[in-house]
């Protein structure tokens, strides 16, 4: 089967030559410093991003909880990454040319970092959601929720009888049929009210009513009629946040939903900084980005995925053909580290040493995820690393891109036939631009 292609945008820009790397400090603060770069005029659907834990963080468990050790984050990635493959099993791809993309995929909630502020409701009641590209269904804790079956959150619990706008979907509407997988049980409570059920990779799961009301995204641009779940039961592996927006290619996510034909965001380096998340076309040019074509599923609609063609450090390109990458990869906000192809890994990985052997190597234990790490203080010389994507699209990462926790934060796939992942540190201090009416994915560099 052929993959369905969208026009793709008219402007294909690829950045200039690969520089050598710079040096560059991994310290962090821990105070929030806002934004790190002048963020330019902003569209009527632009949000501040940050990460749920750092100190610009709308969340008050910021303030108390301490980071997650490293081995908890790499064992909440290696859930969600799992996840994704198991979706896959005895499952066959579609093809284009020599890619091929997977026909299903799942994900984890207990990955997701980065949080948005709206309003929902009339009058408009302040919620902290979790963002997840990985997502359709979007869905906040609703009033009744009985404190056994939801979890603590930042914000007061939302009351759709409070609200003047709110109107619950009725059983075998549109909507409802629209949840497909995400129905509950036969999709319909005694009362006659659509029922939905999201179950993610972690164990983390809700369930409630499907209904519709306003979402304030800011003072000038709001979304009538949204679509979510208020959500009465809940086991969520997640602290504090009020719920979760998806930003998927499905119906019921709110890209659809806003009637866009493109979003973007740009992840701050760490988190002591902002970054932001706009609905729309970017204000910045067409030519500042590198483009290149994104691929899509009908029936694995929610995920966006690319083409990489190649990886260079320190400005030379390593030796590896690009029939290693033709299983493609996903655009993901939830993963956390970069999954390659073992054959591309195992290149990187030797060309990442030979850089660093400056550095006196840490050791790891054997079923580490990461397996190349050192033993860095101060400020440190990171080798440059790029990745090539389709249609020549070049992207040089951040130095905060490269390196987690003194590792070399990318790891395999696991196997040559899985897919790859283009996870969140990788795409950090980049504007991340998902053209969907054009069919497109393109990396603006420095935007946050």
């Amino acid at each position: 089967m052929m993959i369905p292609v969208l026009p793709l945008l008219a402007i294909f820009s690829v950045s200039s030559p690969i520089a050598h790397a710079r040096a560059s400090s991994l310290k962090s603060m821990a105070v929030c410093s806002g934004h790190r770069v002048s963020i330019p005029l902003p569209s009527d659907a632009w949000l501040p991003l940050n990460h749920r834990r750092g100190p610009c963080s709308p969340l008050p468990s910021s303030a108390t909880v301490s980071m997650p050790s490293t081995a908890d984050v790499l064992r909440r990635d290696r859930l969600r990454a799992d996840s994704i493959r198991q979706g896959l099993n005895g499952t066959a791809g579609a093809k284009r040319g020599d890619a091929t993309v997977p026909t299903t995929l799942g994900s984890s909630l207990d990955t997701l970092e980065y949080v948005v502020t709206v309003g929902l409701g009339t009058p408009a009641v302040t919620q902290t959601m979790l963002m997840d590209t990985g997502s359709d269904v979007s869905w906040v804790q609703c009033r009744p929720c009985p404190a056994a079956t939801c979890h603590p959150q930042k914000d007061k619990l939302f009351d759709p009888a409070r609200s003047a706008t709110y109107s619950a979907f009725r059983c075998g509407s549109a909507a409802c049929k629209g949840l497909g997988r995400h129905l509950y049980g036969n999709g319909c409570s005694r009362r006659g009210r659509c029922q939905y059920a999201v179950r993610y990779g972690d164990g983390s799961n809700t369930t409630g009513t499907y209904g519709a009301d306003k979402l304030t995204l800011n003072p000038a641009r709001a979304v009538d009629r949204f679509r979510f779940g208020c959500s009465h039961a809940a086991q969520l592996f997640t602290d504090m946040a009020d719920g979760l927006v998806g930003l998927g290619g499905g119906s019921p996510s709110l890209v659809s939903q806003a009637g866009t034909k493109a979003f973007s965001y740009c992840l701050p380096p760490t988190p002591s900084y902002s970054g932001f998340l706009t609905l729309g076309a970017p204000r910045a040019a067409s030519s500042r980005f590198a483009v290149t074509p994104m691929y899509r599923r009908s029936d694995a609609g929610t995920f966006y995925l690319v083409l990489l063609r190649g990886i260079a450090v320190a400005g030379r390109r390593l030796r590896v053909p690009p029939s290693a990458f033709r299983a493609g990869a996903v655009m993901d906000s939830g993963t956390v580290v970069t999954r390659l192809p073992p054959e591309a890994y195992r290149a990187l990985r030797a060309a990442f040493r030979k850089e660093m052997r400056m550095y006196p190597r840490r050791a790891v234990p054997p079923s580490s995820l990461l397996d190349t790490c050192f033993n860095l203080t101060g400020d440190v010389k990171v080798p440059s690393v790029s990745l090539v994507f389709e249609r020549g699209a070049t992207v040089k990462l951040d130095a905060s891109g490269i390196i987690l926790r003194g590792c070399l934060a990318f790891a395999s796939a696991g196997d040559d036939g899985a897919p790859g992942i283009i996870g969140n540190v990788q795409q950090r201090t980049l504007e991340v631009l998902y053209d969907v009416g054009g069919g497109a994915v393109g990396f603006r560099r420095g935007a946050c």
